[in-house]
This record gives C-alpha cells, structure tokens and sequence, in this order.
C-alpha cells in the first residue's frame, strides 16, 4: 500500500508543498475509508481535520433558515475541502457526507496549521489551492445566476468526457439525478425537462447511462468553460484578483430561469 505522503502528492495543493512540509502534513495524517451516507463532519462544528479526498465522492451542503438543505458541491477524487475553515480555525460553513464509499485522508487540523505557519511558500501552495477552490465556487454562482438548466446539465455531462478530443463519449453518471438536481439548482421535474432539451443537442440517456452522440454541438449550446487544471508544477487558473473580481461582477448579473 502506498504511503500517505506518497498518496498526498497527487493532490492540488499538496502536489506543490516542498518534501518537508509534506511531509510534516503526512505524518499528522491517517487513511480512513468511509461507507456511502457517512457524515464527516456537521455545518456550525469546529474543524478537527482537513480531508483529502482520495477515492469515492462526497457531497458538501448547506441549510437554510427553514432548515432545508442544499447540495453545494459534489467532489471527486484527488479533492482536499473547506480548506479555508481549517487554516481559519473558523467552524465549517457546511456540512460534508459521503455519498459513495470513498477513502479519505484525515489530516489533523492544528498541525496542519503549523505546517502552513512554519514555511511561506506552503502558505502560499494552500491559498493557491484555496484560490481554486473559490474559482470553482464562482463558476457555480455564474451557471445559476445567468444560464437555464439545460446548459447547466450540459455543461456537467461534458465534465464527465475524460478524452479532450472525443467527438462521442458513453458513461454513467457517478452521483444518482436525486442528487443531480439540487446541485444543479434545479427541482427533480426541472432535470427531467432538462434531459429532454438536451436531446436536441445530441444527448441520449438510458437509467444512469449517458451517451454523447456530438460533443462539439452540446459544447456549443452549453457554452462550456473549460475546468481549471492543475499539474504537479502550479495551479494554473485565473488570479486571484481575477476570481474576486468575477465574483464581484455576480451582482449585476439577471436570472435567466431555472
């Protein structure tokens, strides 16, 4: 089995720390493997670890005032989160469960916080990391604020086309369309809709089966931005003068539908 350390440099963020704060993260770290449904941890609770993501999914979430809840972000593997709350000491603004069995890194919060104090360039790697993650966040706020849900939809079906080049994809969706729908920002009859518009554009489905007859043509309606990628030398997206200023310019932006 592979070490912590070793699993942990294929992670953004990580991938960039210098061996000895890496190592340092490592050693206050433990694997833990986790069953679809489990909580990690509750929205309000003060951070005790910074997970990493190794394998499986894990979906964040938010309650509102009426207590209802919403999806905010499903991650995949190679994902750390809410790392901004653990370098903070501050309590997490959301809620985080499992929802496939996935195996995790569990780093303890405190000296993860020393490891971050004690060099600026692993500073400077995890706000980095935290600028994507914020990055990620805003694309989000811009596809609710601006786009329908079809383009929506669409745009999540091209992230699943791992083959940059592919002109046809065939793949199953790895989260079921129960939680599809609220992380879209959309209601389970909207999805359903969105689906059917989506024929047009060359999109046929069967259960969990997605097949992409024209990826070109679906790019093209959903006006799909395309991810920011992150190699084992820099995180490569915008600045982060760039993302504040994106999210800035959310205020002036007009609802189109669900």
């Amino acid at each position: 089995m592979q070490s912590v350390e070793t699993m942990l440099r294929t992670v953004p963020g990580f991938a960039q720390l210098d061996s000895g704060s890496l190592e340092r993260a490592a050693a206050a770290g433990d694997l833990a493997e986790v069953g679809a449904g489990e909580v990690l941890f509750r929205e309000g609770t003060q951070p005790e670890s910074l997970y990493v993501l190794l394998d499986g999914r894990v979906c964040l979430t938010g309650t509102s005032a009426d207590a209802s809840r919403a999806v905010i972000d499903i991650l995949g593997p190679a994902s750390s989160f809410v790392l901004a709350n653990v370098l903070m000491d501050e309590p997490y603004l959301m809620g985080a469960q499992a929802v496939a069995d996935s195996r995790l890194v569990r780093i303890g919060a405190e000296p993860m916080r020393r490891v971050v104090a004690a060099q600026p360039a692993a500073a400077m790697a995890m706000m980095r990391a935290m600028s994507a993650e914020l990055a990620s966040m805003t694309r989000q706020v811009v596809d609710l604020k601006v786009r329908v849900a079809a383009q929506r939809l669409g745009t999540y079906l091209l992230s699943q086309v791992k083959e940059p080049n592919a002109t046809k994809a065939d793949f199953r969706l790895p989260v079921s369309k129960g939680l599809l729908a609220p992380w879209l920002g959309c209601r389970a009859e909207n999805l359903s809709r969105a689906f059917m518009a989506l024929r047009t554009y060359g999109v046929e489905t069967h259960g969990s089966r997605v097949l992409l007859h024209d990826v070109s043509r679906l790019r093209g309606y959903a006006g799909a931005i395309e991810p920011i990628r992150i190699d084992d030398d820099a995180l490569v997206g915008p600045a982060m003068e760039q993302v504040f200023g994106d999210a800035f310019r959310l205020r002036s932006a007009r609802p189109r539908g669900p």
